[in-house]
């Protein structure tokens, strides 16, 4: 399949990566052009603007926020000004069930489908293509890019016809992810003040009742207090966490636990967290213990 891909950061150039793997043609755009070089090197295209990324069947777009989504898709010689009619958008950004709503209505309008990707998984997930992707669209258009998603994840899940449902299962998988970062770094906080072994504590958890990846990959994050480089920033789980806030304000839904955690992040990078990995609001826990002291850190 001819295809385009926007935005080569941590998941998207493992992602990109794979679809060559899968010999699809693949033409690549980064608003910072070294980022392209190693999937040139690889087979791919170098689009020098966003339209060069937009000559073939589909694009995806794979950006860190909404204003980086707008500014692609709505921009001069943007997404929506140089795909072709009947050309598919596949959005597999972490954005607003808002501007899903957007990018539906203006790729309906230029006569184009729009098809709502996101994905769940880390950087290693994404270059091993074991991502998991959440999809809503029109069947036929979901239909022809099940190749691509074939290509970059373990399993696709269908949501049905309507794109911004999905944007809202992505937001609040996040929501639940940080909650378990919350909960354990709160657990890992009292078991330590005790004078417990964090990791021999973590492994009876993992080995019993919550055996779940996610307890797994967060808990060994927080026991090793591993949170540089970060594979998944904080300021993006500050994001989404105030975009799931936002979805919830909007459908009046109360969601007390997530605006706990909209205050831990904003907490986190108040003291200069901005490089650390999300998991780090695991450790203001310990700092209101009195474990560890509150400091520009990387912990």
């Amino acid at each position: 399949m001819k295809v385009g891909f926007i935005g080569l950061g941590n998941m998207g150039s493992g992602m990109a990566a794979n679809l060559l793997k899968a010999e699809h043609e693949v033409t690549v755009y980064n608003r910072t052009p070294s980022k392209a070089q190693a999937l040139v090197e690889r087979g791919a295209r170098y689009a020098a603007q966003v339209a060069d990324a937009c000559r073939g069947e589909a694009v995806i777009t794979m950006l860190s926020d909404d204003s980086a989504v707008e500014g692609v898709v709505f921009g001069d010689a943007g997404v929506i000004s140089s795909l072709g009619k009947g050309g598919i958008h596949i959005s597999s950004s972490t954005i607003s069930v808002a501007l899903s709503e957007r990018l539906a209505a203006g790729h309906a309008a230029s006569g184009q489908r729009f098809v709502a990707a996101p994905v769940f998984g880390r950087p290693d997930a994404a270059a091993a293509a074991m991502l998991f992707i959440v999809v809503a669209g029109a069947p036929d258009a979901v239909d022809a890019c099940m190749p691509l998603f074939e290509a970059i994840g373990q399993k696709t899940f269908r949501f049905g016809e309507n794109p911004p449902d999905v944007n809202l299962v992505k937001l609040s998988g996040n929501f639940l992810i940080t909650s378990v970062i919350e909960a354990l770094g709160e657990a890992l906080a009292l078991v330590g003040k005790a004078g417990l072994d964090q990791h021999q504590y973590l492994d009876f958890l993992t080995s019993t009742l919550f055996v779940a990846p996610v307890y797994k990959t967060y808990g060994g994050l927080i026991a090793d207090k591993k949170f540089e480089p970060a594979g998944f920033a904080a300021p993006l789980g500050f994001k989404d966490n105030r975009l799931v806030l936002a979805a919830a304000e909007t459908l009046r839904v109360p969601m007390p636990l997530a605006s706990l955690i909209y205050n831990r992040f904003l907490t986190l990078l108040a003291h200069g967290g901005e490089s650390l990995d999300w998991s780090a609001i695991s450790q203001l826990a310990a700092e209101d213990a009195g474990q560890v002291a509150r400091t520009v850190r990387g912990f």
